[in-house]
């Protein structure tokens, strides 16, 4: 499904800036930009190498400034930048013809002076290593400049002030060194290497400014180079934190790079959505190495979202149904399964890796209970149960866990059987923002979502056992009282929908959100007959827009429609009202569960496929502010949005 952006959208500023492309290397590591080429964000960069994968992510080189120079008239810019005062120099943005989107591979076309000159950009697999390449499609020849600035920072920060940089001239360009790195600039065939170390000063970052932080950076340039573009060579640019290796060749890079996505095609649809949304969800399955290892596919892992998610718990068990659990990756859903299974402490599986490569953090109620959902979906399409019977063990220590107490106050209520949880400044489920140690959606107390999650992992946990002759009465007895608790505590008869939480510090919560259709989805689902139509009901009217389900009613006096302004602004908006697109997933297992209504996944599906041409190109954002027209804001690729939509794409034809 391959993506076409006319030059009415890139040649205006507005646009070109708001739509934003991205490659990736398996490591974390990434390549990212917009289509106008400003950098807008501090994480944009043509190489964000992660120096621990798939953390430590550092943006080294941060863009290259592109001229076309010829003997018989001014220099034409190819590239474009914004400064702190609003000043857009250069401005090559107003010459793009066209930019293109293979799969998610960028291809920019520009229209300068009666030539046509393409630039393409990948990285390659398993290395932090970026590839470009500059080709004359029709005109006469011209010499083309390029300045490449770098910042070599972590890729949270800014980079202010001069100093810390070394550099080495060799023939094809320069070896970078800045706070304990190396980046490797080589540029091919043959260029002029003119160096002359200088800074350019207060780049504006303005999606930083817009979000109340830092918005300025000061980059490093070495000089510049200077090489003949004709239709007879392409230039190529490579840049890595290594050289490229003996032997190296940019015709074996492209062709591998296109290969590694063309492999991705499932034979199992031919709906154009669900072929654009396989390549997109290889952009989130990465290695994850441990200090120790000697090789970095020994662990699998799941970016949660680019640009600045690491990998998260809680988002990997939701996302890995849709994103490597069929023929041809079974064996990456293994590995991801086994990392966290072995993080296991006291109960809990992580809930992030820290971008530091620090200890995980153990600080949710749910990412746990998701990874039974995950083996669920994994044995379902693999009949690996020997898979399933190797951790049994652990599996019935984290219900054991759960039921004595774990941290955070996570404990079954011995009363009623249902699992609690909650600790002052912090939020336990996947409604999470919290600003310092303000938690916007606490949700103490015993969450509807919680409950139906626990009730499935208890049921699963006894199917398990059972197959493997082990003792399974006391989880069937215990899911049978979490069942009777939850037809008698969570009904909200008034709403006709359930409470989202029962038992919370200021008791029942009638908040009409949509984590109450989980208890409608799962294997073993908690809510069925005539309430989970009503619920159904309810959530369709109220919270269902194109793009999501609102995690607020609009009726509710605290609904919030706009996600803006600084951190503490947004994060209080992030679950009061804004739509999520992967909750999608679940309210269309609702649907068919109780519908049995393909033509639902059909029309639900259906508005992202324009949503593919704005903001993420080829890929679903993160959250939509939930009133017309639904802008997209958050992350512009989100693993559990691509992930929950492609599961169900894929039935379409």
């Amino acid at each position: 499904m391959g993506l076409r952006l006319d030059a009415e959208t890139c040649r205006h500023l507005e646009p070109a800036m708001r739509r934003e492309w991205l490659v990736t290397n398996g490591l974390g590591g990434y390549a990212s930009g917009t289509v106008a080429g400003v950098n807008t964000r501090r994480y944009h960069g043509l190489l964000v190498a992660s120096m621990n994968p798939p953390v430590q992510r550092m943006v080294l080189l941060a863009s290259v400034e592109e001229w076309l120079r010829s003997a018989d008239g001014p220099p034409q810019p190819l590239s474009a930048a914004e400064y702190w005062d609003g000043t857009i120099y250069p401005d090559g943005f107003r010459r793009l013809e066209a930019v293109e989107i293979d799969g998610m591979l960028p291809a920019f076309r520009w229209l300068v002076d009666g030539r046509i000159i393409e630039k393409r950009i990948w990285m390659e697999l398993g290395v932090n290593r970026t590839v470009l390449t500059y080709r004359l499609v029709a005109g006469p020849p011209i010499s083309l400049q390029l300045r490449p600035l770098f910042a070599h920072r972590d890729y949270h920060q800014q980079r202010h002030g001069q100093g810390g940089f070394d550099m080495a001239e060799n023939r094809d360009g320069w070896i970078v060194d800045a706070v304990g790195v190396r980046t490797h600039f080589q540029v091919h065939p043959s260029p002029v290497v003119r160096s002359r170390p200088d800074w350019y000063w207060r780049v504006l970052h303005r999606a930083e400014r817009e979000r109340g932080l830092d918005d300025e950076e000061d980059l490093f340039t070495p000089g510049t180079v200077e090489i003949a573009l004709d239709d007879q060579h392409e230039v190529v640019v490579v840049i890595g934190t290594e050289p490229t290796p003996p032997g190296w060749d940019v015709a074996t890079s492209s062709q591998a790079a296109r290969q590694r996505q063309a492999a991705l095609r499932d034979p199992a649809t031919d709906h154009p959505l669900a072929a654009q949304l396989v390549v997109a969800a290889e952009q989130f399955r990465v290695a994850r190495q441990t200090i120790g290892e000697s090789a970095v596919a020994q662990r699998r892992t799941v970016i949660a979202g680019y640009h600045w998610f690491t990998d998260w718990g809680r988002d990997t068990m939701i996302s890995l149904a849709g994103l490597a659990i069929r023929p041809g990756t079974l064996w990456e859903a293994r590995a991801v399964l086994d990392t966290y299974i072995g993080y296991l402490h006291e109960g809990l599986i992580p809930n992030r890796f820290p971008d530091g490569g620090q200890a995980p953090e153990y600080n949710t109620m749910d990412a746990t209970l998701w990874l039974f959902q995950a083996l669920a979906a994994y044995l379902r399409v693999s009949r690996d149960w020997r898979f399933v019977a190797d951790r049994l063990d652990a599996l019935e220590g984290v219900i054991d866990w759960h039921v004595r107490g774990t941290r955070h106050n996570i404990r079954m209520d011995a009363g009623d059987g249902l699992l609690a949880g909650g600790e002052e400044g912090y939020a336990l489920t996947w409604m999470d923002a919290r600003v310092e140690d303000w938690a916007v959606s606490p949700r103490a107390g015993k969450p509807v979502e919680i409950n139906a999650l626990w009730y499935n992992a208890l049921c699963l946990t006894a199917d398990w056992c059972e197959r493997a002759m082990r003792p399974a009465g006391q989880y069937r007895e215990m899911a049978l009282r979490v069942r009777e608790s939850a037809q008698a505590r969570f009904w909200y008869g008034v709403g006709g929908y359930c409470f989202d939480v029962v038992d919370g510090p200021d008791g029942d919560d009638p908040s009409l959100r949509p984590n109450q259709v989980i208890a409608l989805a799962l294997v073993y689902p908690l809510i069925e007959g005539d309430r989970a139509r009503c619920v159904l009901d309810v959530v369709t009217a109220k919270l269902l827009i194109p793009y999501g389900l609102r995690t607020l009613s609009p009726d509710d006096p605290r609904y919030q429609s706009t996600y803006r302004g600084d951190q503490r602004a947004r994060d209080a908006a992030y679950h009061m009202g804004l739509a999520w697109p992967w909750l999608l997933g679940p309210y269309l297992d609702a649907h068919l569960r109780l519908n049995a209504d393909r033509a639902a996944v059909r029309r639900v599906v259906e508005p992202f496929g324009t949503h593919l041409a704005d903001a993420g190109l080829g890929t679903v954002s993160e959250v939509f502010e939930p009133e017309p027209p639904y802008r997209p804001v958050g992350c512009i690729a989100q693993a559990w949005s691509v992930a929950e939509l492609l599961r169900h794409a894929r039935a379409l034809s």
